[in-house]
């Protein structure tokens, strides 16, 4: 479904990818997992095509997200939904509203149809009847439900999800893993989870990427990380404070930040 080559991101000079090649397959659910900081956002953006790359290519259904006229990625999006890693529901509108907001934005249905299809997808995530609550009513749990309803309600071919059990209780979490993975297979869509969970991670893929400082270092089943001899491997999925991934990122020798104000250097 999508597949990417020598990928790359820069910001400000600072490499946040480095030659990323890696495959989407259609109808599972690949997890990619990293700590803080080994970019796995960053790529989570480049694939439903929310950034650009600085070099590289991102194949989606064989087209290249980065050389296609702004027109066509825009067409290409709406095959595609996604699940902020806060939510990011709107205010103002309750849950009926948030959820038929794509609706309401890009077809002509006529309201009694997308009152029916708001009322499926609610259904699928277990608040059918919370339609009138706004999203200050809304436990962390819920919020993550209605966002999920959201991107599913114009049916896409691909998820992506971001954090999608950050700040959720056990349970909830549980249930929002169990979604994804029950809705995946059910649906026979294709879905990208981005987390640093590893129990809810290694749970429910069929496919893992491991990233590190912009890189893989590993990928496979659940089964095969989970044996993995690579010692970064191992620490990241033990929660290891000691190991050879480094506590600290610092990229300047402490005594010369102490001698010298380090400030900040744009690239132009």
């Amino acid at each position: 479904m999508i597949k990417t080559q020598a990928l790359v991101r820069s910001f400000d000079g600072v490499k946040a990818l480095g030659g990323i090649d890696l495959h989407i397959e259609k109808r599972k659910v690949t997890v990619i997992m990293g700590g803080s900081g080994s970019g796995k956002t960053t790529l989570l953006r480049l694939l439903a095509g929310l950034e650009a790359p600085t070099s590289g290519s991102i194949l989606f259904a064989g087209e290249d997200l980065a050389s296609v006229s702004k027109k066509r990625l825009y067409e290409l999006r709406m095959r595609v939904g996604m699940v902020f890693q806060y939510s990011a529901l709107l205010n103002s509108l309750d849950v009926y509203e948030n959820v038929a907001f794509p609706l309401h934005e890009h077809t002509d249905l006529d309201e009694s149809v997308i009152q029916t299809m708001v009322t499926m997808k609610l259904e699928q995530v277990g608040l059918r009847g919370f339609e009138c609550m706004m999203p200050s009513q809304l436990s962390g749990g819920m919020a993550k439900r209605v966002a999920f309803a959201r991107a599913l309600v114009m049916d896409p071919q691909v998820v992506f999800f971001d954090e999608p059990t950050s700040g959720l209780d056990p349970i909830s979490a549980g249930v929002v893993s169990t979604l994804i993975h029950e809705t995946t297979a059910k649906t026979r869509m294709t879905s990208v989870v981005v987390t640093h969970d590893v129990e809810a991670g290694l749970k429910i893929a069929d496919h893992v990427i491991l990233l590190w400082q912009g890189q893989v270092i590993a990928e496979g089943s659940p089964e095969s990380i989970q044996q993995s001899e690579d010692p970064r491997v191992q620490q990241f999925i033990k929660g290891e404070p000691n190991g050879p991934i480094p506590f600290s990122r610092s990229q300047t020798a402490y005594i010369d930040d102490l001698m010298h104000k380090p400030g900040c250097v744009r690239m132009a």
